[in-house]
């Protein structure tokens, strides 16, 4: 099963952190993180159960980005979807879908879940590779804090029965190929006042699709390649 951090951003209901914290110990997972939440008493604790053992263990920071350390791939959850082809922030991956993504992977996933009434700001999805979301209702589409996480800790679960995906690329190999994508838009020329927009949605691009290491090589090649021919032949740095 995948390694993943449960990460909370601003609870604001200790019952939901103790149910949660249930979830966890239901599926396997025991790493609890919450970044300013609520007073964590009694009501958690008796929500937890047998997970209790989560919550006397977890972590509290005070920013998303300090609850990150550690981890590679960030995993955003959001009860709402925005419209759009340029809105790739919110490109949507259901659960399941994000789980078959992830099981084979071998870095640090971070799952973040937002307030129970407004969610993730903008800029914490912006920190977010991947935008999961549970289809629901259009009527009432947002899902209790617990429930929500509860749905995906089942898929991410589920995963371990399964065939073996191929091996997915690493965090070294990704960050090498978010370079070349940079040497690539410096070749060309790429207008800078769209170069951060541009390689802020190859990030997310190549969040959500998890490629292989067969998919990283293809792509390391058509990059150096590219950039090298632009330059006149001088390899990428």
């Amino acid at each position: 099963m995948p390694d993943v951090r449960i990460i909370l951003v601003g609870p604001k209901f200790e019952g939901n952190v103790g149910a949660i914290a249930r979830l966890m110990a239901n599926f396997d997972f025991d790493d609890l993180c919450m970044v300013n939440p609520c007073e964590i008493g009694d009501d958690a604790f008796r929500r937890a159960k047998h997970g209790s053992h989560i919550l006397e263990n977890s972590k509290t920071f005070g920013s998303l980005e300090e609850a990150l350390d550690g981890c590679f791939l960030v995993a955003g959850t959001s009860g709402t979807i925005t419209r759009g082809p340029t809105n790739y922030a919110r490109i949507p991956m259901p659960p399941e879908k994000f789980a078959e993504s992830v099981k084979d992977y071998g870095e640090k996933i971070a799952l973040v879940l937002g307030r129970e009434d407004i969610g993730l700001y903008q800029e914490e999805l912006d920190r977010c590779d991947v935008f999961v979301n549970i289809p629901s209702s259009e009527t009432y589409p947002t899902l209790n804090l617990s429930h929500a996480a509860g749905i995906i800790m089942y898929e991410l679960f589920g995963t371990c029965h399964t065939t073996p995906s191929p091996e997915p690329a690493d965090m070294r190999e990704k960050e090498l190929m978010f370079g070349f994508f940079e040497d690539l838009l410096d070749a060309i020329d790429y207008p800078e006042v769209r170069r951060e927009r541009t390689a802020l949605m190859f990030r997310k691009m190549m969040g959500r699709s998890i490629p292989t290491k067969y998919e990283y090589n293809t792509i390391m090649g058509v990059f150096g390649d590219a950039a090298k021919g632009l330059k006149g032949g001088k390899e990428p740095e």
